[in-house]
């Protein structure tokens, strides 16, 4: 019988502003993915079981960017999972796998940005003016293909 996998759950969001543009965050130079871009996300702690998944969410997007004022447009717009080797991740000990489940949602209006000291810079694109294979990877990288293949995220 196979061993059965120990997700975490990992919530993202494709955060648009009124120009149809998509904000990424730089990872930080010390990161093992130092190069790779992603969007602003979550991970669910132990103590916020209990606390809705919303109201997590705005508060990560806040702690990452300062931005307070965000509106739903989609829930979830795509689901994916990942397994972080621990060869690859010299930091993790076994295995690490991740279950993501991806949100869009609008910028209310413009704020000034100032992201924490887990990303080292951002940036707002048209995504499908981008090519994505020099910000995104593995399954960034899918989401985003996916996300762009969506109608009302043309």
């Amino acid at each position: 019988m196979s061993k059965i996998a120990n997700y975490n759950v990992s919530l993202k969001c494709f955060l648009k502003n009124k120009n149809w543009e998509i904000l990424i965050l730089k990872a930080p130079d010390d990161s093992s993915f130092h190069w790779m871009y992603d969007f602003p996300w979550w991970r669910i702690n132990e103590d916020e079981f209990k606390v809705n998944n919303i109201d997590i969410l705005k508060r990560e997007i806040f702690e990452e960017t300062w931005i307070k004022e965000v509106d739903i447009i989609n829930k979830v717009v795509w689901i994916g999972k990942h397994k972080v080797s621990a060869l690859e991740r010299k930091i993790i000990k076994e295995d690490n796998y991740i279950f993501y489940l991806f949100f869009e949602w609008e910028l209310k209006h413009n704020e000034e940005i100032k992201i924490s000291k887990e990303h080292q810079a951002f940036k707002w694109v048209k995504l499908n003016e981008i090519v994505l294979e020099d910000y995104f990877f593995s399954w960034c990288l899918d989401a985003t293909k996916m996300y762009l293949n969506l109608d009302y995220a043309k």
